[in-house]
């Protein structure tokens, strides 16, 4: 009887859908839905921006991101038949909206697409670090553990290369300060320049940096995202430049 109790209540857990950060799963089913729609726009974006980046280096990146994630993919795809999961076949909101972000970004979109993968990388590693530690099944915890390598591999290749562009740190990250993020080279940003997000993409990014109550954003002539938001529980202007970096406290 306490068997059929206990099954019934994993069954029963394994159906629910509840709405978790990105880089936390709280079941197998879960993990595949956000590691299945991350690896996913590795490849697609990787894909879409192979004939419009100028860097070399970018480029060999992207190709790398389109191989490597490809067979993560598979690997991934061919562990969830093993255990009757389902495998998602198209992106989530959040990394829809950034691909056509970058789909509609004008020539070249080099700085859009090593900072998307900044962010993507980042909430990755967590994800996989995440789930292999505390996992619900032993096959996804071991790709998981396999993985998180070649994640901070991928990760340490595109932080060389945005030090390289001069690209300034990752702003989506959980731990975001509410001043200019990470070490601000001049000129400081709010950056101004052409601004491919639309105002949901801008909400979404300044939500996911720890913002709530994100309202009044209105795009000013120099390309930047300005609105209202709230922080630690306190009111504060924010801004979201062309290149992600998010800077609170300005006029």
């Amino acid at each position: 009887m306490k068997i059929r109790l206990l099954l019934a209540s994993l069954a029963t857990a394994t159906a629910m859908t509840f709405v978790l950060p990105a880089f936390a799963a709280d079941s197998a089913q879960d993990f595949i839905d956000k590691a299945a729609a991350g690896g996913m726009f590795e490849v697609d974006s990787s894909k879409l921006v192979e004939g419009k980046v100028q860097d070399q280096g970018v480029k060999d990146f992207a190709q790398k991101m389109i191989n490597d994630h490809g067979a993560a993919n598979a690997k991934l795809e061919a562990i969830a038949g093993e255990q009757k999961l389902t495998v998602p076949t198209e992106l989530d909101a959040k990394h829809k909206s950034d691909l056509d972000a970058l789909q509609n970004s004008k020539d070249p979109v080099d700085g859009t697409y090593v900072q998307m993968q900044r962010n993507a990388h980042s909430d990755a590693i967590k994800l996989f670090e995440s789930y292999a530690k505390d996992g619900d099944n032993a096959q996804l915890k071991t790709f998981a553990q396999e993985t998180v390598p070649t994640l901070k591999m991928h990760q340490e290749m595109i932080e060389k290369i945005a030090t390289t562009m001069g690209t300034q740190p990752s702003a989506t990250s959980s731990e975001t300060p509410t001043a200019a993020v990470g070490d601000a080279p001049d000129p400081t940003p709010p950056l101004s320049g052409a601004n491919s997000f639309t105002e949901d993409q801008a909400k979404s990014r300044i939500q996911d940096a720890g913002f709530s109550d994100v309202s009044k954003l209105t795009k000013d002539d120099q390309g930047i995202w300005r609105g209202q938001a709230n922080k630690d529980g306190k009111n504060t202007t924010v801004a979201l430049d062309y290149k992600g970096n998010i800077v609170a406290g300005t006029n």
